[in-house]
C-alpha cells in the first residue's frame, strides 16, 4: 500500500472509471439481482420502479419479475436507511445496517423535519411501543398509523407521531408497494415482524464503510458521511487506515480505497447508460465532478435534479431521458445537455431501444433524440 505521506493523485477520469467499474456500469454482468443489490449496499427506492431500472442498467438478462419475486419472498425489503431515504436492500442488510444508521433517522426527525418539535414533552418510549404494537398488528400507512396514535394522544399531532415511529423503528414497506407495474399505498410493518428476525446489535460503522468503498471508492471521509448521513466518521476511517490504500484527488482531498478494488485506466471505454432518478451513483460523493460536469450542466436549461432520470455518455451525466406512454405505444425522449456526435447518437438510440424493450415490451416504440 502507498504511504499516506505522498499518495498518488487520481484525476477526474480515473475516479470516474473506478466508480463505473464498482457500479457495474462499464459492462453488464451475469449476476443475480440480489447479489448486485448486496454489492451496491442497496439501491435508492424512493420511486418504486427505480431499482428495476438500476438493475437493468447493470445486468445482462435482468427481468422485473426477478426483483418482484425477491420482494414477495421477503429476501429484499424497502425501508429508510442511508440519508434517511428509502432504499431497497437485502433482508440481511436491513437487519445489519439499520442499527448503524439509526442516528441518521433520529437526527432527521428532530433536525430536518417539522415533526420533532411537535413531540416535545412526549414519552417517546411509550409512543414507540404503541406504534410497534399497531404496525405489528397489521401493516399500516402513515395516515392510518397517525389516526390510530391520535386516538390515544388526541392533543398531539398524528402525523408527527407517525413519523416518529417511522424514524425510531425499522419500518419496511410491504408489497404490493415496490412491485413492477403495480400500484399500492406505502404500508409498513416492523422489519422484525416481516422477516421473523431481530435487528443486529453492532453499531460500529467500519464494516459498512468498507462495503461503501467497494461500491463507490476511492472516497474521502466527507463522501462517506454524505452517502450514509452519519456524522463524525473520521475516527472510524482512521481505525481502518492500516487496511486501506490512500490517494488524493486533483484538489488535494485525501481518498481511501480497498487495496485490490478495480481502478481501470482513465481511457477505458464507457458505453451509454440510462439510469433512474435518485440512483446512488450520483448521490454518494460530496464532490460530484467524477460523474457530472457541473459547468456543462448549469449552462443548459435541462438540468439534473433528484427527480430527473439521467443518462451517461463517456461515463459522465450528459443529459436526461423520459418515457411517455400513449395508448398505442411508448416514446423515449433523450435530451442531451449539448450536441452529440453521430456515433454517440447511434449508440444512445440503440441503448434507448433496449430500454423501451425492457420498460414497455408490449408497446410500439419510438426513440427521439432532441436538442
Amino acid at each position: 500500500m502507498a504511504s499516506s505521506k505522498n499518495p498518488p493523485v487520481l484525476g477526474t477520469r480515473a475516479l470516474n472509471r473506478a466508480l463505473l467499474a464498482r457500479q457495474l456500469l462499464l459492462q453488464r454482468r451475469a449476476r443475480s439481482a440480489i447479489d448486485v443489490v448486496d454489492h451496491l449496499v442497496g439501491l435508492q427506492a424512493q420511486t418504486p420502479e427505480s431499482p428495476y431500472y438500476a438493475l437493468w442498467a447493470r445486468l445482462r438478462s435482468f427481468r422485473p419479475d426477478e426483483l418482484a419475486a425477491l420482494l414477495v419472498k421477503r429476501q429484499v425489503v424497502r425501508l429508510s436507511l442511508m440519508r434517511s431515504t428509502i432504499h431497497l436492500v437485502s433482508a440481511s442488510d436491513c437487519l445489519a445496517l439499520r442499527p448503524v444508521l439509526q442516528p441518521v433517522q433520529e437526527r432527521n426527525l428532530f433536525a430536518s423535519s417539522p415533526y420533532g418539535r411537535q413531540l416535545a414533552g412526549m414519552d417517546l418510549k411509550a409512543l414507540v411501543r404503541a406504534g410497534q404494537r399497531l404496525l405489528e398488528e397489521r401493516p399500516r400507512t402513515i395516515a392510518e398509523l397517525a389516526a390510530a396514535l391520535k386516538a390515544r394522544w388526541p392533543r398531539r399531532d398524528g402525523q408527527a407521531m407517525a413519523y416518529a415511529i417511522r424514524n425510531h423503528l425499522a419500518v419496511v414497506q410491504v408489497p404490493p408497494r415496490g412491485l413492477w407495474g403495480q400500484g399500492g399505498l406505502a404500508r409498513g410493518t416492523t422489519a422484525q415482524a416481516w422477516l421473523g428476525r431481530t435487528l443486529g446489535r453492532d453499531r460500529s460503522p467500519e464494516p459498512m464503510l468498507l462495503r461503501y468503498l467497494g461500491a463507490f471508492g476511492p472516497a474521502g471521509v466527507r463522501d462517506m458521511e454524505l452517502w450514509s448521513g452519519l456524522r463524525g466518521l473520521a475516527p472510524a476511517v482512521e481505525r481502518l487506515r492500516p487496511r486501506l490504500r490512500v490517494f488524493r484527488d486533483d484538489r488535494g482531498v485525501e481518498l481511501f480505497d480497498l487495496p485490490r478494488a478495480p481502478r481501470p485506466h482513465p481511457d477505458t471505454p464507457a458505453p451509454p447508460r440510462f439510469l433512474p432518478d435518485y440512483d446512488n451513483v450520483f448521490l454518494s460523493h460530496a464532490d460530484r465532478a467524477r460523474i457530472v460536469d457541473e459547468e456543462l450542466r448549469l449552462r443548459h436549461r435541462t438540468g439534473v435534479s433528484l427527480r430527473t432520470c439521467p443518462f451517461l455518455l463517456d461515463g459522465f451525466i450528459a443529459g436526461t431521458w423520459r418515457i411517455d406512454r400513449q395508448r398505442r405505444g411508448a416514446t423515449l425522449t433523450i435530451a442531451p445537455f449539448a450536441r452529440v456526435t453521430k456515433r454517440d447518437a447511434v449508440a444512445l438510440e440503440s441503448e434507448g431501444a433496449r430500454l423501451l424493450e425492457f420498460a414497455a415490451p408490449e408497446d410500439a416504440h419510438d426513440v427521439r433524440l432532441v436538442s
